[in-house]
């Protein structure tokens, strides 16, 4: 793994670059998601394809980001069975860690019955937000559940690649090197060949990237990684629906 991370850092030192302040504009926190599973090995010549078209998100002198995420569930597992069960209205309740800009955010991801997603979210100190009074006041306002309803569940870390189109009308995102941890049964496991890009838009505008993609013949397909990373790690869970991109990603 070593050894790719290395050819994908080369890669990326040939791309411009954007700032965070530079990249504000384009959020797109009401959003239509693709998403694509890749094998991380082809990951390089992607990258060599985006030089033209794209720039990508430099933190200091960073351009692959470390996130922790931390998400919470019921005790029933409630959002991961609501998900399994392919139900459309659905939402996650997760806090996630920007290493590098040392922030961290409680938040409420959406999708409705129309595939759009929506994210809501407040800064935070702390992981722990079982009894701060302020997230519980959030989770009252935007959510579904309340904090009386879940703790913790599962753990992710991963480096993520931030990338954007040069008419700044699209943001996509690359996670690479994706490691999980459950929080009830103790398991760790990880698939160090998965990359998963989800391109991010406020419509079905050209995406250049989805373009490379297609000289690979990578077609999309959807996965959530805390259903991943539950599936992973919890013996105990149905996980019907996922049977299928779970043999895909085998085969990567």
């Amino acid at each position: 793994m070593e050894s790719i991370i290395n050819t994908i850092d080369s890669k990326l030192s040939a791309l411009d670059p954007i700032t965070l302040e530079e990249m504000s504009g384009i959020r797109l926190m009401n959003r239509i998601d693709t998403k694509f599973l890749v094998n991380v090995e082809k990951l390089p010549a992607l990258l060599e394809m985006a030089k033209a078209d794209y720039y990508v998100q430099q933190i200091g002198d960073l351009r692959k980001a470390f996130y922790r995420t931390l998400y919470y569930d019921t005790p029933e597992a409630t959002m991961y069975v609501v998900h399994q069960a392919g139900k459309l209205n659905r939402q996650k309740i997760r806090v996630r860690e920007y290493v590098e800009s040392d922030l961290m955010f409680l938040e409420v991801k959406t999708k409705n019955n129309k595939g759009r997603t929506s994210k809501k979210r407040i800064t935070i100190t702390d992981e722990n937000v079982l009894h701060n009074q302020e997230a519980i006041d959030f989770l009252d306002e935007k959510s579904k559940f309340k904090m009386n309803e879940i703790d913790f569940r599962l753990r992710n870390n991963f480096f993520r690649i931030t990338l954007v189109n040069k008419e700044k009308s699209e943001r996509l995102t690359i996670d690479f090197n994706i490691k999980f941890e459950n929080c009830v049964t103790g398991i760790k496991n990880t698939i160090p060949k998965l990359c998963i890009v989800e391109v991010k838009q406020d419509g079905n505008a050209h995406s250049h990237f989805k373009d490379y993609l297609n000289t690979f013949r990578l077609k999309k397909r959807s996965i959530s990684k805390y259903c991943l990373g539950m599936v992973l790690t919890d013996p105990n869970l149905k996980y019907n629906r996922f049977k299928e991109k779970l043999r895909y990603i085998e085969k990567l």
